[in-house]
């Protein structure tokens, strides 16, 4: 009779037990559904729409509290009226982490963004081929392609955007203007602009088209007894380098006594392109830029072969659309060969941007690094100043006439 009633006791004991196991698991997954979500939650969200988020958390992220984050997501995914779409709201909230870094070109960009940039830096893109960015907080044309739509509608470097289709540019981010102002060839897009000189803001609209740009052309200049050679770099791609060295390869077996190296407009594209032409103009080893990072750390970084112009009497030109690579050509020419610049105050881009893709066909730019003339001059915000300052004004524009480059030849020939 002890012998069952112990078996009985230890029996109740074990079914106590596993009872209260279940009850413990219970509650915690209902202080993890309330506070938060469990992790398995996390890891299984939106599950049925293909899509799986991890919480992971950063030894620097400090004292942030990411249960901000999901509590909002979960308000949203429990309370709001409409259908999700829990892609968009990913790609919306990796957008907002970007931008609140204050850094207009650390951006991500989603799988169609990604793919018009590449193919824009490839050089063939549809759209209206002026390049645009931020610039005191505004919405402003960087420089218009040549013989693009925008050109022909009479943008210009400095315009400012004040609408796109009716909406008020104040408030949107440089990725978000791309794409509105981007579209398929034939489609229209209606822009405010203003510029100085303007009594009142002028409404253009231009007609999409397939931008296909050539990022080197060149010709020769015949001017009292001499030849020049004007070389235009219109952007900085993947072919530019090859495209250059065979251009020089091409006016070198014509000869020509003099060099105009054009980058206006140009809005500039990959670092390396760039170190690539400059080592066409200066010794090997020579510093073309320096990368400065934030941790005080500086990479060098050096012509490489090349240095078949090194010798030729050189000027470059440049304006308020020259910016990032352009800018590091010209700062590489003037500080290793005192090459004189001639023009306008170029844009200032001083950063470097680094490209991550994802597997999903995401991408984002990240900045990384300032980068610093061959001086050691930081241009962020500042720009290079011409050494000859004369400027290309609309009248000159109107009638064909281009005084910078007229300024540049005068100044080789004198």
């Amino acid at each position: 009779m002890e012998l069952e009633k112990n078996k009985r006791a230890e029996r109740n004991k074990k079914l106590f037990t596993i009872y209260l196991v279940i009850v413990l698991l219970f509650v915690s997954f209902i202080i993890g559904l309330y506070f938060g979500r469990s992790k398995y939650v996390q890891n299984n969200l939106a599950k049925s729409n293909g899509i799986n988020i991890e919480n992971k958390y950063s030894d620097n992220s400090g004292n942030v509290d990411f249960q901000l984050f999901w509590d909002v997501w979960n308000i949203v995914e429990s309370d709001f009226i409409k259908d999700i779409d829990y892609q968009k709201m990913l790609y919306g909230s990796i957008s907002g982490m970007l931008s609140s870094l204050g850094d207009p070109y650390t951006t991500f960009m989603d799988p169609e963004l990604s793919k018009e940039f590449e193919e824009e830096i490839e050089g063939t893109f549809d759209g209206i081929g002026a390049e645009i960015g931020i610039k005191k907080e505004k919405l402003t044309i960087i420089a218009p392609l040549q013989s693009s739509p925008a050109e022909e509608a009479g943008l210009k470097a400095k315009d400012i955007i004040l609408k796109i289709d009716d909406e008020e540019t104040s408030n949107m981010s440089l990725i978000e203007a791309v794409s509105k102002i981007r579209g398929e060839k034939g489609t229209q897009v209606k822009l405010t602009i203003t510029r100085n000189g303007f009594d009142k803001a002028k409404e253009v609209t231009i007609t999409r088209d397939t931008i296909e740009v050539k990022s080197v052309k060149s010709e020769i200049i015949k001017k009292d007894g001499k030849r020049i050679a004007h070389i235009e770099i219109l952007y900085f791609g993947d072919d530019t380098a090859r495209s250059f060295k065979d251009k020089v390869t091409n006016l070198l077996s014509q000869s020509f006594d003099y060099l105009i190296i054009d980058v206006r407009n140009n809005t500039g594209g990959y670092l390396k392109s760039s170190i690539d032409v400059a080592s066409e103009f200066i010794a090997k080893g020579d510093v073309v830029v320096y990368e400065s990072f934030s941790d005080g750390r500086k990479n060098v970084l050096k012509a490489k072969n090349g240095s078949r112009l090194k010798n030729i009497p050189t000027v470059v030109l440049v304006n308020e659309g020259s910016a990032s690579a352009s800018e590091i050509l010209a700062g590489a020419l003037r500080d290793n060969r005192n090459v004189k610049l001639i023009g306008k105050k170029t844009y200032g881009k001083g950063s470097v941007q680094e490209l991550k893709k994802f597997g999903d066909g995401s991408s984002m730019r990240i900045s990384i690094a300032e980068w610093l003339t061959p001086s050691e001059k930081n241009i962020n915000g500042e720009g290079l100043e011409p050494d000859i300052d004369i400027d290309l004004t609309d009248e000159d524009y109107n009638n064909d006439k281009d005084p910078q480059l007229d300024k540049a030849i005068e100044e080789l020939l004198k």
